[in-house]
């Protein structure tokens, strides 16, 4: 009985979102109260301090990496770093967030290349066959190429109250692209929705601002093993991690959270592509997407007169907007940069973020 109850209310909700009461409410306080900030003991102990909170929040660091901050604070800097910090530096200077591998040296057969795996991909634009028709690439949210033009309605005095007149301007085209794989693993609606909303936002902060068109979506993933129909390739021998959601499942629920999303928030879901695979090799190694792809594209519109950023200047504010995050999404950029397994299902949970799309389209 407690187990179908159990199985019952997991499938009907969100239990970082939601929670079950046995009993009607008596107030409408809240009940969770933010965890105290804690120093990490790094002058006392070293770099196993470090490490230790490293396998308790799932950090995510290396040999390197433990190291390097351990040498920062103890050494450099004198003082015990405190828990957000550290939770913070993990993050932002993660492998999703940095592309350590993508940008570092190359050695092959011990013989260092000239040329990082980012040097290459660039050399499309900043080498003697660079195209002339690239606006923005690889230093801005989005890509654009040369546009034509347009007349656009416009404020005739932006930043006060005035009429719409026409305005002749050049309009080009964007498109950027993102994958949001291990959240759509982990929990398949909210990470393809929170998929779709962070990539939208790289189509809005293009330049100095930029318009949405229409968003593209497409999926791999291992064998789908739909009830009551048997391929002849799929192997029901198979097994698959625990702490992440089957093939089939990502395919619905991922595909409804993604347009989800775009019809909130006004981006339609135009095209898009899904594959599925697994196979047994001769060899007897198995090759299949048992981490998906989710692959997240949108195609967008900037004014030529946009294209170029301002420069950032001393006495500027960085200002975060947002309510209380509680555990949800906190921890994304470890997560997705860590070999994930079953111990550490419950952080791979947290990590994934939540969407409102609404709000995205009020601000």
């Amino acid at each position: 009985k407690d187990k179908a109850r159990e199985a019952f209310v997991a499938s009907v909700h969100d239990r970082m979102t939601e929670m079950e009461y046995e009993a009607p409410l008596a107030t409408f306080g809240e009940a969770a109260a933010p965890a105290p900030v804690r120093k990490v003991p790094v002058l006392a102990e070293g770099k196993k301090a470090l490490a230790k909170l490293n396998d308790e929040l799932g950090l995510g660091f290396d040999d390197w990496d433990l190291d390097y901050y351990t040498d920062l604070f103890a050494k450099q800097m004198g003082r015990d770093p405190t828990d957000v910090e550290v939770f913070d530096m993990a993050q932002s200077n993660s492998e999703h967030s940095r592309h350590w591998f993508f940008s570092g040296h190359q050695e092959i057969d011990g013989e260092r290349m000239p040329k990082s795996l980012f040097k290459l991909v660039k050399e499309t634009i900043d080498g003697p066959k660079a195209n002339a028709n690239s606006i923005i690439a690889f230093h801005d949210n989005s890509s654009a190429i040369r546009g034509f033009p347009a007349v656009m309605l416009c404020p005739s005095q932006p930043g006060t109250p005035s009429p719409f007149a026409p305005r002749p301007t050049t309009m080009h085209p964007i498109l950027t692209a993102e994958t949001h794989n291990f959240p759509c693993g982990i929990a398949p609606f909210p990470g393809a929705e929170t998929g779709t909303g962070g990539r939208i936002r790289d189509v809005q902060a293009t330049g100095r601002g930029a318009h949405v068109v229409a968003g593209v979506s497409a999926y791999c993933v291992g064998n789908l093993n739909v009830p009551g129909y048997d391929l002849p390739w799929e192997d029901k021998t198979f097994t698959y991690p625990s702490n992440m959601a089957s093939p089939l499942q990502i395919e619905i629920e991922a595909s409804n959270g993604a347009s989800d999303y775009g019809n909130k928030f006004g981006e339609p879901v135009v095209t898009g592509f899904t594959r599925s695979f697994g196979l047994r090799l001769p060899s007897g190694e198995r090759r299949e997407w048992i981490k998906p792809i989710m692959f997240s594209a949108g195609m967008g519109a900037m004014d030529d007169a946009h294209r170029t950023k301002g420069e950032p200047e001393k006495g500027m504010v960085i200002v975060k907007v947002g309510g209380p995050a509680y555990r949800i999404g906190l921890g994304g950029g470890a997560a997705s940069s860590r070999v994930s397994d079953a111990k550490q299902a419950h952080l791979d949970f947290d990590a994934v973020q939540r969407g409102d799309a609404e709000m995205e389209n009020k601000m």
